[in-house]
């Protein structure tokens, strides 16, 4: 498919680093203000559904427009529903145990610190990771079977993050489950149902913008830096070595897969 429009692809690209940027300012100004920077993981999912209107409204006359709202739409659903989650989650807490440690190692301010490490750091991740968002919205033509498929990935990515996070939480919601491991429903399939729709839902993105070779060749590097923070991140990582203190996580892990469902061992 030809006539990707790459001079109007640059220029949105600056635009929606802008709006990137202008989310993880006001967050972190609010997050000054409030003294928790916890609030961080939320303005993740609100960066890209900014970035997606943003690329929307860069876009017009260029790309096909159903592409165009389709893309915006998904990414929209999944920031928003993501952000509605993390802010319910973290309503009433303090700081968050991650963010604590690693601001009580700055050296000088800790929220300047906060600025250049997290919201800076989260801010250009959020505008390389959305680099499918981008690119879709200036393919011509209209959708194929091949984006059509990617639609089918996202949804089924959405699924498991969406009823992995509902069944956390009101597992945890129930006091007799306090120190007790999450193995139930899709928790019995992966140990992180949430991380793999999240997998999911990013390579169903990417294959929205493959319809043009030129799309799919600038935007590749976003499921795979999503797909290493997701498997290798420090999320993931610091999640399971507190985990493993608790009594019962290593059977759990002996029987249940870490990434990819499948049926429990055992």
């Amino acid at each position: 498919m030809n006539g990707f429009a790459w001079a109007a692809f640059g220029a949105g690209l600056a635009w929606s680093a802008s709006a990137a940027l202008a989310v993880m300012l006001v967050t972190f100004a609010v997050a000054v203000r409030k003294g928790v920077h916890r609030i961080v993981d939320v303005a993740w999912g609100l960066g890209f559904t900014a970035v997606a209107a943003v690329s929307f409204l860069a876009s017009a006359g260029t790309g096909d427009p159903g592409r165009r709202a389709l893309v915006t739409v998904l990414t929209a659903v999944w920031g928003l529903r993501l952000a509605l989650h993390i802010a319910r989650r973290g309503r009433g807490h303090g700081e968050d145990p991650r963010y604590e440690r690693m601001l009580g190692k700055a050296p000088g301010s800790r929220n300047l610190y906060a600025l250049r490490v997290v919201y800076l750091l989260q801010g250009a991740l959020v505008w390389l990771v959305s680099l499918p968002v981008q690119a879709a919205q200036y393919v011509p033509g209209p959708l194929t079977g091949l984006a059509w498929a990617g639609v089918v990935l996202w949804a089924v990515g959405l699924f498991f993050e969406a009823v992995g996070d509902a069944q956390l939480a009101r597992f945890k919601a129930d006091p007799a489950n306090r120190g007790r491991i999450m193995d139930r429903g899709l928790w019995r399939w992966t140990r992180h149902p949430n991380y793999f729709g999240d997998f999911c839902v990013w390579w169903g993105l990417f294959l929205t913008a493959c319809d043009a070779p030129a799309a799919a060749a600038v935007s590749a590097v976003s499921p795979l830096v999503m797909s290493l923070l997701l498997t290798r991140g420090s999320g993931r990582r610091l999640l399971e070595r507190h985990m493993a203190e608790r009594p019962g996580y290593a059977e759990y892990v002996a029987r249940t897969t870490g990434f990819f469902p499948l049926p429990p061992r055992g």
